[in-house]
């Protein structure tokens, strides 16, 4: 198939590498002058495991290409997908600016049938606009078809996602785009669900929403088995080997973050009071959240008392693992928290130290995280990056000024922290 996918960021150029992986013809656009010119020197502009190999291979192979232009993107595919950003607004709803200009573009290029996909998240109904600005501003009337195919990648893990999907659904109003979309999906050898718009623009902050609510569960629950001595690590594994309920996102630490889950659950609140529903049940999850890293700084300043020129090394700058992504990031939210007490900083990211210097101009930057813990009062485990629990904890201890670990990830065992001689703090344990 000849695809186009407008807007490379981190769904958009995923979205692209793996369609070519998988033998389409695509070409990837976006208005980012500096960022296309780095994609065809063959450089990245974000960091996703396996993604620079899988764009470098399928360039080379003359499947993969990046232009400037929407009109390149029309000219050159048949079904054309929309992939740009859709930030939040201040009340919590979405900015869809970047969609409207790109239905508006895309619609002063049509000169035959092509399909238009919504591949960015988006509030219910925003393909009904798409539709009805692309009629608008269409110099011909030439049919189109709008679909809805949202994504559900996680950062750090989002070529294996896109490569071997859950299930991908498929929201339409005509049958007449199906069997394309159908074809774009059939290497990937996954169910295909087929709705309608509206329900499958609902099915992706849903999702979200759902995912939000059981780590702010999670969350919970940490606080109850720090009140009564219980091990929330125990006790997640009890509920989550129940089917019905399923083991991932029931790890405790210190609050989601990231570029989707605060903004979707937003948005999704919003989009529930605009359609008349108060959805008291999404707001609470926000509060446990930001609680959860109000009552993790607590830990800290009953344990320091006085934070004022404290020296706080701090593992992990990224909103997760295996990403250098740093928007909505609790670990720079933490830091900002121990700046305005005083703190002074040692920091170590694997990867997103580059994009967190801007954000955090005034702390020490260490591309060893071994070297993080010398003279530090306390270390702070920030992000559940793989490789921190690898530390070298006898050389911690021996150069920290105080051998004390908050662990907001709960990377260790408490049992060996104990035992190497450490005042170990860590969430729900």
């Amino acid at each position: 198939m000849r695809i186009s996918i407008i807007g490379t960021g981190y769904v958009g150029l995923v979205t692209g590498a793996c369609f070519a992986e998988v033998g389409h013809n695509v070409v990837c656009v976006d208005n980012d002058t500096a960022k296309i010119n780095l994609l065809r020197a063959g450089s990245m502009p974000l960091y996703e495991p396996g993604l620079e190999e899988i764009v470098k291979n399928n360039v080379a192979a003359g499947r993969l290409r990046f232009a400037h232009t929407v009109r390149e993107g029309v000219e050159a595919a048949d079904i054309v997908f929309i992939a740009v950003p859709t930030p939040p607004l201040p009340d919590g709803s979405v900015d869809l600016t970047a969609i409207e200009r790109v239905a508006r573009e895309i619609a002063a290029c049509l000169t035959e049938y092509k399909i238009v996909v919504d591949k960015s998240t988006v509030p219910v109904r925003t393909g009904e606009k798409v539709a009805e600005t692309i009629r608008r501003y269409s110099k011909t009337q030439v049919e189109f078809d709008v679909v809805s195919n949202p994504e559900f990648l996680r950062e750090g893990f989002a070529v294996h996602d896109l490569m071997h999907p859950d299930r991908i659904v498929i929201g339409v109003s005509s049958q007449r785009p199906v069997p394309p979309m159908k074809e774009v999906y059939a290497p990937f050898n996954a169910p295909i669900i087929v709705t309608d718009i509206n329900s499958a623009e609902l099915i992706k902050h849903a999702a979200n929403s759902f995912l939000a609510l059981k780590i702010s569960y999670i969350n919970a629950l940490s606080v109850i088995c720090e009140a009564c001595g219980a091990n929330v690590q125990q006790v997640a594994m009890g509920i989550g080997m129940d089917r019905r309920i399923g083991t991932s996102f029931l790890n405790a630490g210190i609050g989601f973050g990231g570029s989707c889950f605060p903004k979707d659950l937003s948005a999704f609140i919003a989009i529930s009071q605009q359609l008349g529903y108060e959805f008291g049940l999404l707001r609470e999850v926000q509060k446990i959240n930001a609680q959860q890293m109000d009552r993790f700084v607590k830990k800290i300043t009953d344990t320091l008392w006085v934070l004022k020129d404290k020296v706080i090394g701090v593992l992990g700058l990224a909103f997760k693992q295996n990403t250098d992504d740093v928007r909505c990031s609790p670990a720079i939210e933490l830091c900002h928290r121990l700046r305005r007490e005083g703190a002074i900083l040692r920091v170590h990211d694997p990867r997103a130290m580059g994009k967190a210097r801007p954000l955090l101009p005034d702390a020490t930057y260490l591309d060893n995280m071994n070297d993080v813990p010398e003279g530090c009062d306390a270390l702070v485990i920030a992000t559940e990056w793989e490789e921190f629990k690898q530390l070298d904890l006898e050389h911690a201890k021996r150069v920290m000024a105080q051998p004390i670990i908050f662990d907001g990830r709960n990377l260790f065992d408490p049992e060996e922290m104990k035992r190497l001689g450490f005042i170990y703090r860590s969430v729900g344990r």
